[in-house]
């Protein structure tokens, strides 16, 4: 039976998210326990070794992508990569989208950061070990980067967004989906920066909407992520713009690998796509 965006029920996106986490904890398990059996691991629980936080973090991800794509098969459903937001848009109307979220999403953190006049830093790299050899310095770079874009975008705006939005309409999904979105960060974040990344959140959603596709949020989640990352690390302009246009490129370049693998193809003429898309309507 096939089906799309329209059909799945609001109840579905905490339960996706729920699940997703459920699926990462016990993927993790599945990695730390056989490292401390088998190869001297020393894990605690207040910090893991940073190999393996690379490795949890990883797998989180790919359990939320899994998670998505269980949710949206209940019920005998079939589902495709272009009903969770993998499809084409007008190209030069995405770029403009992906640099005007980018900038607004600047501004409103640099307003922020004045109001609350606290200068804070990501626990995130420290915890991946970003700064003990240049391995997991790359690893936290292609994790942060590539990685985490693609998959949070797939269940938060993919999924999540797009059941949520046949409750009571897409923009209270969107505040719901940003303030989620903000919260499943707070293990990785201070406290004070999950106001901005529940903004970032909405505005994904609304540059979702705006685009009907997934791509441009995948983008705009990348070079936010890059700058993030490099100002973490001190570098300067050239080095994170070489890094945010790494990161896009190898993007682009899984897109293409994953298109010509046939994982994803192109939509349904017009008409079903209109039916099917949370940014037609729903």
């Amino acid at each position: 039976m096939q089906s799309g965006p329209s059909s799945w029920r609001p109840w579905t996106a905490p339960a996706a998210l729920f699940a997703g986490v459920v699926l990462a904890a016990v993927g993790g398990l599945i990695v730390d326990i056989p490292a401390a059996l088998f190869f001297g691991v020393k894990i605690d629980a207040s910090k893991l070794p940073s190999g393996l936080e690379i490795a949890d973090t990883a797998i989180q991800d790919l359990a939320f992508v899994a998670a998505a794509v269980i949710f949206a098969q209940l019920g005998g459903r079939t589902v495709a990569a272009w009903q969770l937001g993998l499809r084409p848009t007008r190209r030069w109307r995405a770029v403009g989208a992906v640099v005007g979220t980018v900038l607004i999403f600047l501004v409103f953190t640099e307003i922020w950061s004045s109001a609350v006049e606290v200068s804070t830093k990501e626990k995130l790299l420290e915890q991946l070990g970003a700064n003990e050899s240049t391995l997991l310095l790359l690893a936290s770079a292609a994790l942060t980067c590539i990685v985490a874009p693609i998959c949070e975008e797939v269940l938060f705006r993919g999924y999540f967004f797009a059941a949520l939005s046949n409750w009571h309409g897409w923009f209270l999904a969107a505040v719901l989906t940003g303030l989620v979105f903000g919260g499943v960060h707070a293990g990785s974040a201070p406290i004070v920066d999950l106001v901005p990344l529940a903004f970032l959140g909405f505005a994904l959603c609304l540059l979702y909407r705006f685009t009907g596709s997934l791509y441009p949020c995948i983008a705009t989640h990348a070079v936010n992520n890059s700058i993030a990352f490099g100002a973490l690390e001190g570098w300067d302009a050239g080095q994170t713009v070489l890094l945010m246009f790494a990161a896009l490129a190898t993007i682009a370049a899984l897109g293409l690998l994953l298109r010509r693998a046939g994982v994803i193809g192109d939509p349904p003429p017009a008409g079903a796509l209109a039916s099917s898309a949370v940014a037609a309507g729903t």
